[in-house]
């Protein structure tokens, strides 16, 4: 299987994600700056215009009336009235009339103001042609009524229109600011209206490509989360379908590649954990303790010397029945029935050679019988009893075997009134049973019947362990309550890779089942 290649990478899919929501908003925010920008253009024109046209309206009558009645009546000449700072050179100030309201003129827009303006320039042109004849006037000597009269019926005239012009400029002007104002406004309201509409598909808009962005990117996650959640869960053969051409398309590739490496190093390892499984189970019955073996042919030959026959014979039969339920054709799980039968025998062979010290009681209901158990469940329990807790006592002791049905689980016990342990002591070996028995420095019995419960039947089952100084301990075993198939008679159970991942575990057996 060839990895994907990135085509569409996640960066770019919210680049796209980004430009696509931000360009609308932008385009939007640059259509208002320019609309205020030509709206705010306008609006200084005007203003200007009428800063112009009030400059010269306030004082352009004054002005160029008290210069020419000075210079009619002599207190002034055309070539001094400049120089006086009351009074203003007419000729000057109707070119910078002029000049000032043509320059208006060739901005003004508004239709009426610049018709005012053309008629307020031709009257302009008029004055000047009256101050020349003025002029011509003073420079001939006509008499002082001649042109006080022109004064009277031309100049004042003329500079009444001009005046009257420029106020209408201004008028027309502020109706033209006054319509601008208006239009803004309801430019404002289509505008507002317009955008309130774009924004609301806008939003829709970006609503939708964002759930198919981030569907199209979430998507996919949610999936190969699925695959490893199952793969977790043990389960190797399922693959990640991705069709996208992003990183999560590469990385489902990589979490296939991988399942499929574990998938077939499971199976390795399942086939190679039959193979040990069925090895370990014969190690684990050639590694009962030679001593007890030993110790009970040594006893039997003692009886026969003894001429106590009887007793040698039970001892014989107990033995043999003892190996015939170790071995036990090579199944790992036998009947609650065949595990007391096996303890029993154990008991009876070391009630023999323990006679002054030991006594026991087996109190399994029947009803149990035909339930499951892992083989030599029992029997290390009884023996760390024995060796433990009776033979320490000094004194008769007993262990008291009980096994009954809870709801759906068995509980069974092997208790002993032998000598005890310390607190300190007992939670030591508490922590020590729950580890792997590979890892414990003592209980090395117990912890491989701890683990071996918990590897077949799961963390919830196991071993739990009371004991007090001077008054006993109690070994108590939790197992669910399996009825005894006879299709187990031919093969283990087929051993199961726990949930929580791949772990390499394999069963400690050692030379002493006892602690």
């Amino acid at each position: 299987m060839q990895p994907a290649k990135v085509k569409y990478s996640i960066k770019y899919k919210l680049i796209l994600l980004s430009v696509v929501v931000a360009v609308p908003f932008l385009v939007m925010v640059l259509y208002l700056l320019y609309a205020l920008h030509n709206y705010s253009g306008a609006y200084d024109a005007i203003v200007g215009n009428l800063t112009v046209a009030n400059s010269y309206n306030l004082n352009f009558k004054e002005e160029m009336d008290e210069s020419l009645y000075k210079l009619v009546v002599g207190f002034v000449t055309f070539d001094t009235v400049g120089d006086d700072g009351s009074l203003v050179d007419p000729y000057e100030h109707l070119n910078r009339l002029r000049g000032e309201f043509g320059d208006l003129m060739s901005i003004t827009t508004d239709i009426e103001s610049r018709a005012r303006l053309q008629i307020l320039l031709r009257n302009i042109n008029t004055l000047e042609d009256r101050v020349d004849d003025i002029r011509t006037n003073l420079e001939t000597d006509v008499g002082y009524d001649v042109n006080i009269e022109m004064l009277d019926n031309n100049i004042y005239i003329l500079t009444e229109l001009i005046q009257d012009n420029i106020q209408s400029y201004i008028y027309y002007q502020t109706k033209s600011m006054e319509y601008l104002t208006n239009q803004l406004n309801v430019k404002v309201h289509s505008f507002t209206v317009f955008c309130g509409v774009l924004l609301v598909l806008l939003l829709f808009m970006v609503a939708t490509l964002i759930v198919m962005f981030v569907t199209d990117i979430i998507r996919p996650i949610k999936e190969l989360c699925g695959v490893t959640e199952r793969v977790a869960e043990g389960d190797f053969s399922v693959r990640a379908e991705v069709e996208t051409q992003d990183e999560v398309a590469v990385l489902a590739d990589s979490v296939n590649l991988m399942t499929e490496s574990l998938e077939g190093l499971v199976s390795k390892i399942k086939e190679d954990e039959r193979k040990m499984r069925k090895a370990d189970l014969r190690l684990l019955q050639e590694q009962i303790n030679p001593h007890f073996l030993y110790n009970t042919l040594d006893t039997i030959v003692w009886l026969i010397e003894g001429n106590d026959s009887d007793k040698a014979v039970n001892m014989v039969m107990s033995l043999s029945e003892f190996f015939r339920l170790v071995l036990s054709k090579g199944k790992e799980y036998i009947t609650i029935q065949e595990e007391e039968l096996h303890i029993k025998s154990y008991l009876e062979i070391q009630q023999v050679r323990y006679r002054d010290i030991l006594e026991y009681e087996i109190q399994i209901d029947p009803g149990l019988y035909q339930y499951q158990i892992l083989k030599l469940t029992l029997q290390p329990l009884v023996e760390n009893s024995l060796y433990h807790g009776i033979k320490y006592k000094r004194a008769k002791g007993r262990i008291t075997v009980t096994g009954q049905m809870e709801g759906e689980q068995i509980r069974l016990r092997v208790a002993d009134d032998g000598v005890g342990m310390e607190e300190e002591d007992l939670r030591k070996l508490q922590k020590e049973i729950e580890k792997p028995c590979k890892e414990t420095e003592k209980g090395f019995g117990l912890a491989n019947v701890n683990e071996r419960i918990r590897m077949n039947f799961g963390a919830e089952y196991g071993m739990k362990i009371d004991s007090y100084k001077g008054q006993g301990t109690c070994v108590e075993i939790v197992i669910p309550a399996v009825p005894y198939a006879a299709e187990k008679e031919s093969s283990p159970p087929e051993f199961e890779i726990p949930r929580s991942g791949i772990m390499e575990e394999k069963w400690c057996f050692v030379k002493d089942l006892t602690v």
